[in-house]
């Protein structure tokens, strides 16, 4: 039984693999368009969000021991999966260095 589970895990684990690279192949292909990636990023929190919410919290072990193994194997195989958001100060100073590397190379350029 422990053959079948590992086998399903590892068919599981190429197709998630699979989908990781087509959607990395997709922002690559949109790199330069800000409002497909941000919908991108929407999409993938909209997903994170709902597996999280619907389907991981109702499948967490109910005995201390189990929940034990599994913060167990969390922390053995990477740690706890996070969403990273950009905070809106970075933002704003990515645009203000953009705005000032922006003003130097004008200066740069008249000289």
């Amino acid at each position: 039984m422990n053959q079948d589970r590992d086998a399903n895990f590892s068919n599981s684990d190429n197709v998630l693999q699979k989908t990781a690279h087509e959607i990395w192949l997709l922002a690559e292909k949109h790199q330069h368009d800000t409002l497909f990636l941000l919908s991108l990023l929407r999409s993938l929190e909209a997903i994170h969000r709902g597996i999280r919410t619907e389907m991981f919290e109702s499948s967490l072990p109910e005995t201390r021991n189990n929940l034990y193994q599994l913060v167990k194997d969390i922390e053995e195989k990477g740690g706890w999966p996070y969403i990273e958001r950009m905070k809106l100060r970075e933002l704003l100073r990515n645009i203000e260095l953009d705005s000032q590397s922006g003003q130097s190379k004008v200066v740069d350029s008249e000289d």
